[in-house]
């Protein structure tokens, strides 16, 4: 029988300081809308709670950016201390970036956190070049068990889903969905606009900032390669990342140490990523426990995978599908349309499988 993974992911539950054994948190472009909904106590908990190493070049640059712009706006979004080091992930497994992580961790056991980025690295990578990447990062949260380490994909580099870069790409959200990674996702949040228009061919210029900052209140600063507002959604993205690791979730409102926000609804949410090859997750909030059922169709209607027919508890689910039919096949590249059902709720979403 074909295994599904089941990534539970309670609003109420507190995380550890230290991720370890948690679901995947991946700050895409859907988390730039929940900068405002985040309780102002997540804040004061994460710079209090978090130091930060970061290695960065230019394009990494981008993420300081956009917090320096938030908290230039307003003090609540003061950035947590951060340790910067001039250097990226390189190019074709280059591993020149994990000694001097280690060598800052062994001399700063108060420091809890690790990013890495790319700058052009991940465009002409290979499947083993990222493996190298991805290896190396997991064997550094063996070693530091009680450090996050956030994984991070490559920028836009205009090549669009028939490109390396998009390959590679995936190859690292995939590895992040299935295990249970924490991922910066760099190169979802250039691709879409606040109105969830799609730009799979966009650069890290982003072009369509300017078009949107044509017609919308655009703040301005100075972003490395590109529009204010691709920094912009980066810092609001980062923040995301850092409540949902304090232990607040958008879905129920519920932050940690006990906050109360509105009580839960029932919702099923956009898949991630999308479109996608071959791992993408579906996320959805109950409102009362019972049972569930999540079904994959394909355009003509006819069934091509239950992922989840259950009872469940209260909260934010994620289900993984991995582009397999009933029988663990291969399902050919398409449209294809995910429904959930419970006995007081039926929605239904599209998503794209590419091949």
């Amino acid at each position: 029988m074909h295994r599904t993974t089941i990534l539970l992911l309670f609003g109420f539950f507190l995380l550890a300081p230290s991720f370890a054994g948690a679901a995947a948190i991946v700050a895409d472009h859907e988390a730039c809308a929940f900068l405002e909904s985040i309780p102002d106590s997540c804040f004061t908990n994460i710079r209090a709670q978090h130091k930060i190493f970061y290695g960065h070049t230019s394009h990494g640059s981008q993420i300081m950016s956009g917090l320096a712009l938030l908290e230039g706006a307003d003090t609540l979004y003061a950035a947590p201390a951060f340790s910067e080091y001039n250097d990226d992930l390189g190019h074709l497994g280059d591993l020149s970036w994990v000694a001097p992580t280690r060598n800052f961790l062994d001399a700063h056991p108060d420091f809890n956190m690790v990013m890495w980025s790319w700058c052009g690295g991940a465009s002409d990578n290979t499947e083993e070049g990222i493996n190298i990447y991805l290896n190396a990062m997991d064997a550094l949260e063996a070693d530091y068990p009680s450090v996050i380490f956030v994984y991070m994909t490559g920028h836009l580099d205009g090549t669009g889903p028939s490109g390396n870069l998009y390959v590679r790409n995936n190859q690292i959200r995939d590895y992040c969905l299935l295990n249970d990674k924490v991922l910066f996702d760099f190169a979802d949040i250039e691709s879409w606009d606040p109105d969830e228009n799609y730009y799979p061919g966009e650069t890290d210029t982003c072009a369509w900032c300017y078009v949107w900052c044509a017609s919308h209140s655009c703040p301005s600063c100075y972003c490395a390669h590109s529009h204010c507002f691709n920094c912009y959604q980066k810092g609001r993205a980062w923040w995301w990342m850092m409540a949902t690791l304090d232990g607040w979730s958008e879905a129920t409102g519920v932050a940690a140490e006990g906050g109360e926000g509105a009580p839960p609804a029932f919702g099923l949410r956009q898949n991630r990523p999308n479109p996608f090859n071959p791992v993408t997750e579906i996320r959805f909030l109950l409102g009362s426990s019972g049972p569930a059922r999540l079904d994959i169709f394909d355009p003509a209607g006819r069934l091509v995978q239950t992922l989840l027919n259950e009872p469940l508890p209260v909260g934010d689910h994620g289900v993984l599908w991995r582009g397999e039919d009933r029988d663990g096949r291969p399902a050919p590249a398409g449209i294809y349309f995910y429904r959930l059902r419970t006995p007081g709720f039926t929605d239904t979403k599209k998503m794209i499988l590419i091949r």
